[in-house]
């Protein structure tokens, strides 16, 4: 080795030791906060327990006294308490891996600054420089800006411009420095190869230090924007969003707090991604699918299950196929638009008002009202506001016609001389009473008959529209829809940002709605194009926002690099794809093998055999992934005996690790250390299509990319040939 290797090494040795010995003092100073926070948070504890116990001694007597005190001082002890106990939980989870990066750089008048950047911030107590910035402050998006030299973060009021110097990453584990590398352009490879290399589990939470450039301009783009973002396999779509919301979060949370609305596809993504938010140190943001969104909305007995759902449309049922094309056709929502403008013209036979024999309300007025004073109002509510006024006028003539019986009443009285009351003024009060009686029964009788006002169960009246066929996923935007239109209605917990994740499969009803009933105006919409399962004409709704919500600000990405799975793996998916080929970063695998399999037996063998292979290469998680429910059942039955193997076969099952057999619709939107794709034969769809197979082929394409696509680091396809 030459001096100048000798130095350069020498160089490396002495900078890891400097690190080393900053990692010790940095943990240190966390460890001591630690401490003060745990004493923070047992001093109030104690202190609001003694309060509490005082206070009810001291007002044991006086409820009210004691009422006021827990409305008050608890509110605001708890919420104290509250805040310490989150910064403990975020120091403790700091404590093992403090930070990711350092950025060197320098301002003007401000000289040289080094700056350490991590999951959460640290300023210790009295000092007022930073230790840690958090990844979500402004300052903090230089480290993730790309080469050295002039740049800015955005400040509250101004871009301050800086001059990068030098970028560092760490790798650093249970308080251990292992590695560290410099960056002279870009976040390094290395690390993103560590991390991708990594298994399934956690990779979701320990991204935030390979955030690449274009990620993080999305992430930190501004909050009233709606940002739509067609991202391909594994380009960290989901982490996007995810991110962004913490991010908001962080820099908005006065305004957010409690108000993050997240759409997944089905519950098995739900509780993949549910723990990642609160590993970013956010809670409160409401996780859910479109499904259980409409269901708090919506009282349904019965709609189709995502899995019939699925499986109907990868069967290619001809009718049920053409009944989704125009489900999620620009003609449907014009048909419902119509069946609201009819049920506004029609469905109130509107009729005088008679009582007791006198007109209250004539029917011109009452359609005055309908047509007229409140037409801008949705039906059903402007029904409820007329039904209102009915009975207003209603009470009003009951009681014209109660004073006029007092009225009489007391004249008659009055008429007669005292011996006279004394003899008739029992059956005068009796016979009053009867006619007031009367009156009320009047009343009672006028209002049963009024049904013509009462509102329809927009439940009914679609599924009337609809032929009384089955519900499905695609008529749940469309009722929502009809309600909105008839009755008005929107959130009653107040939403002021929505993450629509694999949104590539909504359509622009289920786009409206969910803009109608959260009022919301900032949205993060992220799919793949490439990924829709769902048949369509046209362009996908996700890429006509802009004309579809036309109040949003707008504003389209595309991502086509792919952080997942390996260079092998995206190759092979490519040939399923006929738009842009996937860019997949630089990381070499396994080869994609497929194998021909020709009977169950040698099936079984070969899936344990792989299986074995896997776990050997210490994979945790290994999904064998079929096209639909039958093969998925008849696999696990396969193999189940032999093997500790799990079936995702409902929507609402949960997975964590090890190894699952699962239909393809259920795989969307997770990843797996290793995947066994089972084909079934004859042909390689994916190649040397005719124009007459070309729509049959088309789906099954995109549904062998979804397939592909799961895989990190290992992709096998088993081809079986019929048995």
């Amino acid at each position: 080795m030459d001096t100048s290797m000798i130095e350069v090494e020498l160089k490396k040795q002495l900078e890891f030791n400097i690190e080393e010995e900053k990692l010790k003092s940095i943990v240190e100073i966390i460890s001591e906060e630690i401490i003060k926070y745990i004493q923070k948070r047992k001093e109030m504890t104690k202190y609001i327990l003694e309060y509490r116990k005082k206070v009810i001694e001291d007002y044991r007597d006086d409820e009210d006294m004691v009422i006021e005190y827990f409305d008050h001082e608890i509110y605001v002890k708890e919420e104290a308490f509250k805040t310490i106990d989150r910064r403990l939980k975020e120091l403790t989870a700091l404590k093992s891996s403090p930070y990711f990066g350092r950025i060197d750089f320098s301002e003007e008048d401000y000289g040289i600054n080094e700056m350490y950047v991590g999951r959460f911030g640290v300023t210790p107590e009295n000092t007022y420089e930073p230790l840690i910035v958090d990844w979500r402050a402004p300052v903090a998006s230089l480290f993730y800006t790309g080469a050295l030299g002039e740049a800015y973060y955005d400040a509250p009021k101004e871009k301050i411009p800086v001059n990068i110097l030098a970028k560092r990453q760490y790798i650093i584990k249970k308080e251990k420095l292992v590695g560290m590398f410099d960056s002279a352009l870009d976040i390094k490879d290395e690390i993103l190869q560590m991390v991708l290399s990594s298994n399934a589990g956690e990779k979701l939470k320990d991204i935030i230090m390979t955030i690449q450039k274009e990620q993080d301009d999305l992430i930190r783009q501004p909050r009233s924007q709606t940002i739509v973002v067609d991202g391909v396999a594994g380009s960290g779509k989901t982490t996007i969003a995810l991110h962004r919301v913490a991010y908001l979060l962080y820099n908005y949370r006065k305004i957010l707090q409690d108000k993050v609305l997240i759409l997944g596809p089905n519950n098995v993504f739900i509780e993949y991604i549910s723990t990642v938010l609160p590993s970013l140190g956010e809670s409160g943001v409401k996780q859910t699918t479109f499904r259980d969104f409409a269901f708090d909305f919506l009282e349904l007995e019965e709609v189709m299950t995502l899995k019939e759902y699925m499986e109907k449309v990868l069967s290619g049922e001809k009718e049920f196929t053409e009944d989704i094309m125009y489900k999620n056709s620009l003609q449907y929502k014009k048909f419902l638009d119509d069946e609201v403008e009819k049920l506004d013209s029609e469905y109130f036979t509107i009729e005088d008002l008679f009582f007791m024999n006198e007109l209250v309300l004539s029917k011109e007025d009452i359609t005055k009202m309908f047509r007229v004073h409140y037409k801008t109002m949705p039906l059903f509510r402007r029904s409820k506001k007329i039904k209102r006024i009915i009975y207003s006028k209603i009470s009003n003539a009951r009681d014209e016609k109660v004073r006029l019986i007092q009225k009489e009443y007391d004249k008659t009285v009055f008429a007669l001389s005292k011996e006279e009351q004394e003899l008739k003024v029992n059956d005068l009060d009796f016979n009053r009473r009867l006619k007031i009686r009367e009156v009320i029964k009047e009343v009672l009788d006028l209002k049963k008959k009024l049904t013509w006002i009462e509102n329809g169960n927009c439940v009914d009246l679609y599924n009337k529209i609809n032929g009384y066929k089955k519900l499905t996923e695609n008529d749940l935007g469309g009722i929502l829809y009809f309600k909105i239109k008839l009755e008005g209605i929107k959130m009653s917990k107040e939403i002021k940002h929505v993450v629509i994740d694999e949104a590539q499969d909504y359509n622009q009803l289920q786009f409206l709605v969910v803009k109608e009933l959260t009022k919301c105006n900032s949205f993060t919409i992220v799919g793949d194009s490439n990924q829709r399962l769902i048949p369509f004409e046209g362009d996908i709704p996700m890429h006509d926002l802009k004309n579809i919500l036309p109040n949003l600000n707008v504003q389209e990405f595309s991502l086509n690099t792919s952080y997942r799975s390996t260079k092998e793996i995206m190759e092979y998916a490519n040939k399923y794809l006929n738009a842009e080929p996937i860019v997949p970063i630089v990381r070499n695998g396994e080869m994609v093998k497929e194998k021909l399999v020709t009977d169950e037996d040698e099936l079984k063998q070969f899936i344990l055999q792989k299986v074995s292979d896997f776990k050997i290469k210490t994979y945790e998680n290994i999904a064998i992934i079929c096209k639909d429910i039958k093969e998925t059942e008849k696999i696990f039955e396969l193999i189940k005996e032999a093997l500790s193997v799990k079936i995702i076969d409902r929507e609402d099952a949960v997975y964590h690790s090890g190894v699952v057999v699962l239909p393809s619709y259920f795989a969307k939107g997770l990843e797996f250390d290793a995947v066994i794709m089972v084909l079934n034969q004859p042909s390689d769809i994916g190649e040397h299509k005719t124009d007459v197979l070309q729509n049959k082929y088309k789906q099954e394409d995109k549904l062998r990319y979804v397939m592909a696509t799961r895989a990190l680091h290992e992709l096998y396809v088993i081809k079986k040939s019929s048995f």
